[in-house]
Parts: C-alpha cells; sequence; structure tokens
C-alpha cells in the first residue's frame, strides 16, 4: 500500500516531524505566504506534491482543496479558514487540538497581574529614555502600585484554566472567590463577584451566552480601582465601555492577551491608555505548549491513517480504512 503524503504549510518541532515521518512522507514548503495559502493555491499544490494529508495553521481549505482526495485535514491554530460544514459533507476529517495549556495561560494571567499592579511596563519605557525623575517626583511615589498579599482575586470561569489560576493566586495570599454556574465549588454570583474582588479575571468560552457579557453595568459594579484581565476572548467584554471605565477612573488598570479578529488597531482609544498592558494572544506561546499541541495533533492523525478513532476531531469522522 501506497504510503500518504504529508504537506506540512506550518513549523512544527522537530519531535512532531519525526513522529509524522513515520506514517507518511513528509513534504514541507519553505517560501510560504505570510497570511498563509489561499484555496486555489493550496489546490494547485496539493495536486503538485500529491498530498492527502494537510497540516496547516492559517490557510484556506474551501471549496478547491476540498474537491481533492484527502485523508485528513490538521490545524495547528483554530479551524477558522477551514469550511467544516463542506468538509464534514465530503468526508474530509478535521482535526484541532482544543485543549488549552492551562498551566501557560495561568502563568501570562499573572504576568499581566504583576505588570499592570506593579506599573512595570511604564516604569520599564521611563528608564530606557532616561525619565525616572521626570517632572522632580521620585519613581517611587510615580509608581505606588497594588500590594496582592491580602487581595481578593476574583476568577469568571472556574474551568481547568479558572483552577490553575486559583491555586497560583493562594499561594501569593490572596483570597480567590469565584462564579461559576456549571461548577459547584464556585459559591458566588457574577454580581457578588464583580463588587467583592479587588482582581477580576475571566476564564470562560465564548458562546453565545457569554457574548458581551462584560459591558457597563459590569464594570459599575466593580470595586473602584480594581484592576480587569482577560485572557479568553476579546469578544466577552464591551470594549468601548471598557475604555470608558478605565478613562474615567472606575477601574485601576486592566491586563488584556485577546482582541476580536485577532487584531487591536493602533489609533484605537485603548492603546493611548497607560494603566493597560496588552499582548497578541500570547497564553499558550511557549515552546512546550506547541509540542504538546504538535504531538497531540500528529498522534491524531497516525490513530487516523491507521483505521482508528480521532480524539481531536471537529465533528464525527469515519476512520481511513475503518468505521467510526
Amino acid at each position: 500500500m501506497r504510503r500518504p503524503r504529508a504537506l506540512v504549510l506550518t513549523a512544527l518541532p522537530q519531535s512532531a516531524l519525526a513522529r509524522l515521518g513515520e506514517v507518511a512522507d513528509v513534504c514541507e514548503v519553505e517560501d510560504r505566504p505570510s497570511l498563509g495559502f489561499g484555496d486555489d493555491q493550496l489546490a494547485d499544490l496539493i495536486i503538485e506534491t500529491g498530498a492527502t494529508v494537510l497540516v496547516i495553521s492559517n490557510d484556506e481549505v474551501r471549496r478547491s482543496v476540498l474537491a481533492l482526495p484527502l485523508d485528513v485535514v490538521a490545524c495547528m491554530g483554530a479551524p477558522t479558514t477551514v469550511d467544516l460544514p463542506l468538509a464534514a459533507a465530503n468526508g474530509v476529517p478535521v482535526l484541532y487540538a482544543t485543549d488549552r495549556d492551562s498551566d501557560a495561560v495561568a502563568e501570562l494571567t499573572l504576568a499581566l497581574l504583576f505588570s499592570v499592579s506593579r506599573h512595570i511596563v511604564t516604569a520599564d519605557r521611563e528608564v530606557r529614555r532616561g525619565r525616572v525623575y521626570r517632572g522632580g517626583v521620585p519613581p517611587a511615589e510615580r509608581h505606588r502600585g497594588m500590594r496582592l498579599s491580602g487581595r481578593t482575586f476574583g476568577i469568571v470561569g472556574l474551568g481547568r484554566v479558572g483552577r490553575a489560576v486559583r491555586w497560583r493566586c493562594e499561594g501569593l495570599g490572596m483570597r480567590v472567590i469565584a462564579c461559576d454556574p456549571y461548577v459547584s465549588g464556585a459559591t458566588h454570583s457574577l454580581q457578588q463577584l464583580l463588587a467583592e474582588a479587588d482582581v477580576v479575571s475571566l476564564h470562560v468560552p465564548l458562546t453565545a451566552e457569554t457574548r458581551g457579557f462584560i459591558g457597563d453595568t459590569e464594570f459599575s459594579l466593580m470595586r473602584r480601582d480594581a484592576i480587569y484581565l482577560n485572557t479568553s476572548r476579546g469578544e466577552l467584554h464591551d470594549l468601548s465601555a471598557l475604555v470608558d471605565a478605565l478613562r474615567w477612573g472606575q477601574l485601576g488598570g486592566a491586563g488584556l492577551d485577546h482582541f476580536e479578529g485577532e487584531w487591536l488597531d493602533p489609533t484605537h482609544p485603548l492603546a493611548r491608555l497607560h494603566n493597560v498592558v496588552l499582548t497578541p494572544h500570547l497564553g499558550e506561546a511557549t515552546g512546550a505548549s506547541e509540542e504538546e499541541r504538535a504531538g497531540a495533533i500528529v498522534d491524531d492523525v497516525a490513530r487516523l491513517l491507521r483505521g482508528e478513532s480521532p480524539v481531536y476531531a471537529c465533528g464525527a469522522v469515519t476512520p481511513v480504512g475503518g468505521a467510526a
């Protein structure tokens, strides 16, 4: 039986590449468009290489690609560029490792908390620019922050990431409270948590129910000078309401790791606020996270090619040469 050929369109760790090479002939692409291949471009490349296994990042997998005989499409990022209904209709399995690296996201949450509560980013800029004593005011007076020990940390969403954040904050000497209607250990309502917490951190999935669920009313319930953290999804809050709360002193600061469309316009009012720390979706941007995600996806490709059921399929699939 002819070995499958895998077309790899994203940088995989060597360990994952080696494992993929055990089940398929690997074909890598060096000159890849910065925004990924378009549907027609990718279809031409598949025909040229004879690939039946695709490992993609943000490449388009739509009508032209899905018209070809493929064994599997494996996504290293969210499958937002894949026509999932058409893939299902054509019997093409799509893989995506949905499990988040809870430890990495929790660590970034704390990094944002420290950065905001102790004005680290602003102070760093002043040191680099030689403006530490600007205006004749000592930096220790200008950058007085919040001591976290003894403060109350409110977790909205007590899933895997929320629990990873909880024990870390307890280790800092913080009192931790939580809100989650699906977890019995979360004893606070959202309104109670917002009114009581010195720090509010979101760790919930984006659904129709949670989209924009933090807005003017919710920010107004929070303690004055409280810190707001969101390492989940930017669409969970009303961005204009957040800017107003920060601008008018309702909140003391914010740390954000995601924006709608994975992009924040640099001219946006949020980018001009000094009490905000912004990162571009770095929650799982660690070497260990990437190796684990790539390894999980490659293992699933191997399962499919052996006729076994995958773990991380987007919907029900029929394994190659087997039954679901």
